[in-house]
């Protein structure tokens, strides 16, 4: 029988902030990073903070200013800071997620963990969770494991129902019982590629997107979860 699949979003959704957001606060602490790759998202920061921006364009400012530095960082150096991260953060998670991710272990789903956090630290975090496959940014090495800033294969990532595809066809699993989990209007594409979608803390847009189409939302807040 073909194993059933299931696919998540990780920063968000599992995970209960960026590992991106992480890894560039702590690359700037260690000072492989410059004080200036924080100044280019501050200002989203602290429009998402004071409830005055949304969160994707805080997100997205994290990603450029990230792609604009990693340039000619050492590939040794980021991975230590990954570690590092995720030995810091790795159990802040969500309790939903983290419980759908063990349940549906034990019943024989293959787990896949989507991101747009760089695939170096996705692996490190996503690998204590039982994850049988990691979808991240993929940053690429040229002479003397320095990266170039250029990422392969970004068509892929942009588009999550790539990805669903892709895993169903080179790891012959079924779609048949396959869920989705996803955060933000980014995940639409994922969760639509699935039999059961399910939204989790979603934003508004994916929120007014999902009650249209009558997905299954849950949000966790504090100690309490509920659909």
């Amino acid at each position: 029988m073909q194993k059933p699949v299931a696919f998540f979003d990780i920063d968000g959704t599992v995970f209960r902030s960026s590992l991106l957001i992480e890894l560039v606060e702590k690359l700037v602490e260690r000072k492989i990073f410059p004080a200036e790759a924080e100044e280019y998202y501050l200002e989203a920061k602290q429009k998402w903070i004071d409830r005055e921006g949304n969160y994707e364009e805080y997100i997205d400012a994290v990603v450029d200013s990230f792609r604009h530095h990693i340039k000619g960082v050492f590939y040794g150096d980021l991975a230590d800071i990954g570690r590092e991260v995720v030995s810091l953060h790795s159990k802040r998670v969500y309790r939903y997620t983290r419980d759908l991710i063990a349940s549906l272990k034990k019943e024989g789903y293959y787990l896949v963990a989507i991101s747009q956090s760089p695939k170096t630290v996705l692996d490190e975090f996503c690998r204590q969770y039982g994850f049988d496959k990691v979808y991240g940014r993929i940053y690429e090495i040229g002479s003397q494991d320095r990266f170039t800033g250029v990422v392969e294969g970004e068509h892929l990532i942009g588009n999550k129902a790539n990805i669903v595809a892709r895993v169903l066809k080179e790891e012959g699993l079924t779609d048949k019982g396959s869920i989705g989990v996803g955060d933000t209007e980014g995940d639409i594409s994922l969760l639509e590629a699935v039999e059961h979608p399910i939204c989790f803390n979603p934003n508004q847009a994916l929120l007014t997107h999902a009650k249209r189409r009558r997905w299954k939302v849950v949000v966790e807040r504090k100690d309490v979860i509920y659909e």
